[in-house]
């Protein structure tokens, strides 16, 4: 069984040969630093969907060091890339949710999932819930996502894969009504932590941003400092366009952290550093495979390590 930092490695494969790969083909074909090479480095940031105003930012400040150093070898352009996409990821994920996410005082700690469909959503709820369980945490989950189609039992079959319990109702129920039947719940078995699956499309007119809002309304009537994190799920292989729903969510209903899905299946992993960069919302979670333990919590140093390996 590979350890984490394997599966890390393994699970960066397509955007390390997108990103680092293309850098050592125009090193090679271009020995001494210039005004090209820069704009060909520009171009491969961009391709591996790091973004438009964040690949400009790394460029300028890479052209700063090498101009500081006085460095004219292109050879020396990945070390120093490297540490100019650290700086960048720690800067913003050092920020803290209101509550950290392992050390909390706080119980029951209620996280609420939010993202729109196909996301990954509901899988890593059942993930977190395990990566809760194993630290010996005593764990609900609260299928509030009621307007889905078979989302309660989806659920359901992550809540058993992961050892917890699940609170439900009819399909079609008021997702608020569950959530707040969830926290009593929690509240009278003395739960640890409570994770609160929500829609991520809604079959009627309301608006998904205020139905998401209500809920927010609702747990807070049981519980004024609820829900104490609020998690987006996005979908690396979307790229720049996860970013734009992040943008919509954090905007409409706040957002403390994000949980990055399927990173093993894309070579655009960049979108990582425009998430850091234009949002300064910091990724929490990463998903780097199937499994129930491949929903990992995110460490700056090892990514960079990873993937500039």
């Amino acid at each position: 069984m590979k350890s984490m930092v394997g599966r890390l490695n393994f699970g960066l494969f397509k955007t390390r040969n997108n990103l680092v790969g293309k850098i050592v083909d125009v090193i090679k074909a271009s020995p001494d630093i210039d005004d090209d090479v820069y704009d060909e480095l520009e171009e491969i940031l961009i391709e591996a969907d790091v973004g438009v105003g964040t690949s400009s930012k790394l460029i300028e400040n890479l052209k700063k060091k090498i101009d500081e150093l006085g460095i004219r070898k292109s050879e020396n352009i990945i070390n120093f890339l490297k540490y100019a996409v650290k700086g960048l990821i720690e800067s913003n994920s050092s920020r803290e949710a209101a509550v950290r996410l392992f050390e909390f005082d706080v119980k029951p700690l209620v996280i609420m999932i939010v993202g729109v469909n196909g996301t990954g959503k509901t899988t890593s709820i059942g993930k977190l819930a395990y990566h809760y369980k194993k630290m010996n945490k005593k764990v609900l989950l609260s299928a509030a996502d009621t307007f889905r189609a078979a989302a309660s039992e989806q659920l359901e079959i992550w809540s058993d894969r992961a050892g917890v319990d699940v609170v439900r109702n009819q399909p079609g129920a008021d997702p608020a009504s569950v959530a707040y039947d969830s926290l009593q719940a929690a509240i009278k078995r003395d739960i640890d932590v409570l994770i609160v699956d929500t829609a991520g499309r809604l079959h009627t007119k309301v608006n998904l941003m205020e139905e998401l809002k209500k809920i927010k309304r609702v747990l807070k009537k049981l519980d004024e400092t609820s829900p104490h994190v609020t998690l987006l799920v996005l979908d690396a292989t979307t790229g720049q366009n996860g970013l734009n729903q992040a943008k919509q969510f954090t905007q409409s209903i706040g957002v403390d952290g994000i949980i990055l899905t399927k990173l093993d299946g894309t070579a655009k992993g960049g979108v990582i550093l425009s998430i850091n960069d234009e949002l300064g919302v910091p990724v929490k979670f990463i998903g780097i495979g199937e499994q129930l333990d491949d929903l990992q919590p995110f460490d700056a140093q090892e990514f960079v390590e990873a993937l500039f390996q």
